[in-house]
């Protein structure tokens, strides 16, 4: 059985990226308002800081700060994919296994979880956060996502609105790219 650990620090900061389990579909910028919904819900029974958030066709990637003596990070993650689940209608086939768990096959069981260590670290996920449409050939300019907190980022003066990227932090890998 694997081991699955997850560093966890209260009140922490950290970096997720969640997919769908179908990587073809476009359920979540589809049903954006069922996800945003989903997130709102969570965020009223277990705050948290969504500090940036960048919803994709089929992934996402967003980075959190949780309340002081707070590191459950994961029940948020469950709740939220658990409440986005219920609200779409059941069109996916299912394994065996997920069947026999009563689970729908939405999501990757799993995510990807990066704890934010120093103030470059931070900066470095933000860019990748925001930049990550133009990586995916969704759009030529960061602006032009509709689904990312970017826009609100260049209201709070952290970039300017015609920011093209840069040096980006390839979070995946934990390199940077130019």
């Amino acid at each position: 059985m694997p081991d699955y650990r997850r560093n966890r620090v209260p009140g922490g900061t950290y970096f997720f990226t969640v997919n769908l389990l179908e990587r073809n579909l476009r359920l979540l910028t589809d049903h954006i308002d069922l996800l945003r919904l989903a997130v709102r819900q969570e965020r009223i029974r277990r705050p948290f800081r969504i500090d940036a958030w960048v919803v994709l066709p089929d992934h996402m990637h967003c980075i959190w700060t949780l309340p002081p003596g707070d590191d459950n990070f994961s029940s948020r993650w469950r709740a939220i994919k658990i409440a986005f689940a219920r609200r779409m209608p059941i069109t996916e086939s299912l394994s065996e296994v997920r069947r026999a768990k009563g689970e729908r096959g939405i999501w990757q069981r799993r995510f990807w979880e990066h704890t934010i260590r120093d103030e470059r670290d931070y900066a470095a996920h933000m860019d990748y956060v925001h930049f990550n449409p133009v990586k995916h050939g969704h759009v030529a300019r960061v602006a032009d996502w509709p689904h990312s907190s970017f826009h609100r980022s260049v209201a709070a003066g952290l970039y300017p609105v015609d920011w093209v990227g840069g040096d980006v932090v390839d979070a995946d890998r934990g390199e940077r790219r130019e």
